[in-house]
């Protein structure tokens, strides 16, 4: 049988690309041979770290937890202590106050602010209002906190000091708490139409109580208060 010239052609051609192709597997070979024996020291080191990185991350992870887990404890028990005492226990107090002093300083930052606020409102039961301002007044200006509980805390603030604080101070505060998107925007307002009373603009602050009596928006309790202050006020 009488071979064609072009599949003799054909056969020639595969044949060279087959040489070419174990030429260019074996050139790759050699090449990361090479690779491997200049970085292999790198890319063992990076795969270590990469593996300490994982590590030190889920130990980081379970000792938070841990930490979560303590502080919950360690809140639930100081509420429970708080809650048990009687409203007319004053001499059991200052253990509470002071577990959650203890709290404060240690926990971690959720449960810091939760023991803050707690602690600034024991305060003040107690007759520390000093104390308790200048708790709530840290809270306000603690950047890491919840911004909500910052807010509470200015409220709580203001609230403890509206009739004899100063007025410019008490209203720059409040009125920042007066946003349509703030959800103490009521109590703020109620708390400014009490300063304006207090100073003596009498109109101005039956106008601001009129206006929370008819907010449907406003707790029931802002609305009732606003409502019985204006028939007082002779709205």
């Amino acid at each position: 049988m009488v071979r064609r010239p072009e599949a003799s052609g054909e056969a020639a051609r595969e044949f060279v690309v087959d040489i070419f192709d174990e030429v260019e597997e074996e050139l790759r070979a050699e090449r990361a041979q090479r690779l491997l024996l200049r970085y292999g020291g790198v890319i063992v080191g990076a795969v270590v770290l990469v593996i300490v990185a994982v590590g030190g991350w889920q130990a980081w992870r379970w000792w938070q937890a841990k930490q979560d887990a303590a502080a919950a404890v360690s809140y639930v028990n100081a509420m429970a202590m708080a809650d048990s005492a009687s409203p007319t226990a004053i001499a059991a107090r200052p253990a509470t106050i002071g577990a959650l002093d203890a709290l404060a300083g240690a926990a971690p930052q959720g449960y810091r602010t939760l023991a803050r606020l707690r602690a600034a409102a024991l305060k003040a039961e107690n007759g520390d209002m000093p104390g308790a301002l200048k708790m709530w007044d840290e809270v306000a200006a603690d950047g890491a906190a919840d911004p909500l509980l910052r807010d509470l805390a200015t409220l709580m603030w203001a609230q403890h000091q509206i009739d004899h604080g100063d007025p410019a101070q008490l209203a720059a505060r409040l009125q920042a708490l007066t946003s349509a998107t703030n959800p103490w925007r009521a109590l703020a307002r109620e708390q400014l139409a009490l300063l304006d009373l207090r100073q003596g603009k009498t109109d101005a602050a039956k106008t601001a109580f009129q206006q929370l009596a008819d907010d449907v928006t406003a707790p029931a309790g802002v609305r009732g208060r606003s409502s019985s202050l204006v028939s007082k006020l002779g709205g």
